[in-house]
């Protein structure tokens, strides 16, 4: 907790005890003299507090922590019978002229307590059941920012995990390129080298947020795909379109990739076969359209991968069952030696950050 809702729980603390005090002080004087209603309201508002702070502070919290509220119950029966003990015993003795006249004998003072003690109950219910209600209402409200805080960290977690799995695949690959045609064809190889520059600087700089810019996101899937028709050259027939329009629209980091990344890898390249690569991006109305279309062959053996979506597609689906619950639409089709996968995705308006 912070130190200002510490500091405010202590003032509503004190506010609550001492209008109490007043109350009670304002009550004993009407029936006796100004100075011992002042004593007997400071006397009642100190045993209660003290009781009440035990059970409040002590007792419930330890019963919400541990469940246990039926124990609880039972503590909360025993502090006001206690209480009220307490209260009657100043009611009794706590008088300097005795509207009634104690009998010497102190066995015969039991009907008075008895009384007092009855007497006693409804006020000693009230002070303790409106304190325990109100430290209750606190203490839940408190558990549920804790849980809260606790999800919100859990699925950072969880999307920073799965955001990680994907970037070393991405780094791996461009890096490769650049390795083999360094040994063939260095201009090329220092195109792609700018191209991975610009990359990097992507992951580096704007993958530790929440939501980026989508034209940031598409501009660093136009260098992958840049990257990739350079890679086959004419053995693959890739053709890619993009429409973005809103500036102001948001979007997952990196949550795009695998699609592509699984066209390119997945791909027919067998004799006799047309290669090729689809790809559609389109933001219309604050959503996102977006299609990949590529060729397969039943005899290459990455299919079974197909089929249980390969690990980059599972963790695409994972996250979009985290980040996009209730606003996206997944379709993933094999027909006739295609495969698609089609996208609609509905775009967020703000952009948020968290350290990472």
């Amino acid at each position: 907790m912070t130190k200002s809702f510490i500091l405010k729980e202590y003032i509503f603390t004190f506010i609550f005890w001492l209008v109490l005090a007043i109350v009670l002080w304002f009550n004993f004087q009407s029936t006796t003299e100004t100075y011992l209603a002042m004593t007997q309201a400071a006397i009642i508002a100190a045993f209660s507090f003290t009781f009440t702070h035990f059970l409040t502070n002590k007792l419930l919290p330890k019963a919400l922590r541990e469940k246990k509220m039926k124990l609880f119950l039972v503590q909360l029966v025993m502090v006001i019978f206690m209480l009220s003990m307490v209260f009657s015993v100043i009611f009794t003795y706590l008088e300097v002229e005795p509207k009634d006249q104690l009998p010497d004998n102190f066995r015969d003072h039991l009907p008075f307590l008895w009384k007092g003690f009855y007497m006693s109950l409804p006020a000693s219910f009230l002070i303790n059941g409106a304190a325990c209600g109100i430290k209750f209402y606190n203490e839940h409200g408190r558990i549920e920012r804790d849980h809260i805080l606790l999800q919100q960290a859990h699925l950072e977690n969880q999307l920073k995990l799965l955001q990680d799995q994907i970037n070393p695949h991405v780094v791996f690959n461009i890096l490769n390129h650049i390795h083999i045609l360094m040994k063939t064809d260095t201009q090329l190889a220092d195109f792609l080298l700018m191209k991975f520059s610009d990359i990097l600087r992507y992951q580096l700089y704007h993958c530790n947020q929440t939501m980026v810019s989508l034209d940031k996101d598409v501009e660093y899937l136009q260098n992958l795909v840049e990257v990739e028709k350079l890679r086959w050259g004419n053995e693959l027939d890739v053709k890619a379109s993009w429409e973005i329009d809103n500036k102001k629209a948001f979007i997952a980091p990196l949550l795009l990739v695998p699609f592509i990344e699984n066209a390119f890898k997945y791909v027919c390249r067998l004799p006799g076969h047309n290669g090729y690569v689809k790809i559609s991006c389109q933001e219309k109305d604050n959503r996102l359209y977006f299609y990949v279309e590529n060729s397969y062959s039943d005899r290459v053996t990455y299919k079974k991968k197909d089929e249980t979506g390969g690990i980059g597609l599972q963790n695409v689906k994972k996250r979009l069952k985290l980040q996009y619950p209730d606003s996206h639409d997944l379709k993933i089709e094999t027909d006739h030696n295609i495969f698609k996968i089609t996208l609609t995705l509905m775009l967020s308006e703000h952009h948020e950050q968290y350290n990472s």
